[in-house]
């Protein structure tokens, strides 16, 4: 059973609320010659921690105290650079663009010495993609991220084989929420803008997917602003072991 969200977007939207079925072999038609996209941050991976901890060691040279994962986890989506001004202005010291420059510069360095101390993929989701390439599923990640950063991530929790192109911030030349990352990754992954679905966690996922004429499924455990309900994406799911049966129904209609 599903009940429908009230919003703006194309289409009915639904939370998914059905028992888990991914302890059955994918029959499913509905994922022959299909692409699913991923976000990274806070849809496939919960990096919050790790990415956190970049964020102190920044504040730390600084002299200045921690910031709470609560208060930092709504900035990720907007990237470490908005990380920084953030923690930087409810520490009560608003940063100028050349200290903001030095302390992304130790963000980064700290970051990718840890990359993956405390990141790991949400409960869930490496069953959901497994049966997902069994039923005949392209997958691909179109992330924010750096793509040298989301390399290391992936070939450090061993997940990188599970997808059939990865797409950084700058592996082109427009990021998201410009369509073209989410159409280049379903390209190199082999795919069909017609018969693909991205993944997201927050509204530049939402904004990516509608201009690519996507559909799009939101996940509720990420990092955002505001609640992903607000932005209306097709379906809403808070559970990856509900996404098979969330998809099968998106790629149906």
């Amino acid at each position: 059973m599903r009940r429908r969200i009230v919003g703006s977007a194309p289409g009915p939207a639904y939370r998914h609320l059905a028992p888990a079925t991914t302890e059955r072999p994918l029959t499913h038609p509905a994922f022959r010659d299909c692409t699913i996209v991923f976000d990274l941050d806070g849809t496939l991976v919960d990096t919050a921690p790790d990415l956190v901890g970049a964020t102190n060691h920044a504040l730390a040279s600084r002299n200045l105290p921690p910031r709470g994962a609560a208060e930092l986890r709504p900035w990720i989506s907007f990237g470490a650079r908005r990380m920084l001004v953030e923690a930087m202005a409810a520490s009560g010291f608003p940063a100028d663009e050349a200290e903001l420059d030095r302390l992304l510069d130790l963000f980064l360095e700290y970051y990718e010495a840890n990359i993956a101390r405390e990141s790991r993929p949400f409960p869930g989701s490496l069953t959901a993609i497994a049966t997902l390439r069994s039923g005949g599923a392209r997958l691909a990640i179109c992330t924010n991220k750096r793509e040298s950063l989301t390399l290391k991530l992936l070939a450090e929790l061993d997940i990188a084989r599970h997808f059939d192109a990865i797409v950084g911030r700058d592996t082109l030349a427009l990021s998201k929420p410009h369509p073209e990352p989410l159409l280049g990754a379903i390209a190199r992954a082999g795919g069909d803008q017609a018969r693909a679905v991205m993944i997201g966690d927050s509204a530049v996922d939402i904004a990516t997917a509608r201009a690519a004429r996507v559909p799009v499924v939101g996940v509720t455990f990420g990092y955002t602003e505001t609640p992903i309900a607000e932005h209306a994406p097709d379906v809403l799911l808070d559970d990856y072991r509900d996404l098979v049966a969330a998809l099968a129904r998106l790629l149906s209609r």
